[in-house]
């Protein structure tokens, strides 16, 4: 499975001093929970950072200025867990979900069930709705 985690926070130094500022600061008011179950203050959590390098899947990782300009503008709210299949980008995870996760557990709980039904030949599509959280 070809993955694209799309965080609802932009690129560059500026923008990520702002993100660990507002994490300090006012954690409940953050705007990406899928930055809070991925990544601590300062880098990505350990237990995340081990299971990727489990996985045996692609997975690409962008900021919303990224994903507008690598992707286009989608009309997708972010943050968003994208598969992607023939070159195209198939909605996965919407931000409703990764709202109602409360730990990085949830979100690698999610990912290893796709993968299993993926393994084992079960082909009709998940609604986002009904993925576990």
């Amino acid at each position: 499975m070809n993955m694209v985690f799309v965080y609802n926070a932009d690129s560059g130094v500026f923008n990520t001093l702002s993100d660990i500022a507002h994490k300090l600061i006012s954690p409940a008011s953050y705007q990406c929970n899928l930055c809070n179950l991925t990544h601590g203050y300062f880098s990505a959590r350990d237990v995340w950072v081990d299971f990727l390098r489990d996985l045996d899947s692609e997975i690409e990782f962008l900021h919303r200025d990224e994903y507008i300009r690598k992707y286009g503008e989608s009309g997708v709210q972010l943050p968003a867990i994208f598969v992607r299949e023939n070159n195209e980008l198939k909605l996965w995870v919407d931000k409703t979900v990764i709202e109602q996760m409360t730990s990085t557990d949830d979100l690698m709980e999610m990912i290893r069930a796709a993968l299993l039904k993926k393994q084992s030949g079960v082909t009709e599509p998940d609604a986002v709705t009904s993925l576990p959280a």
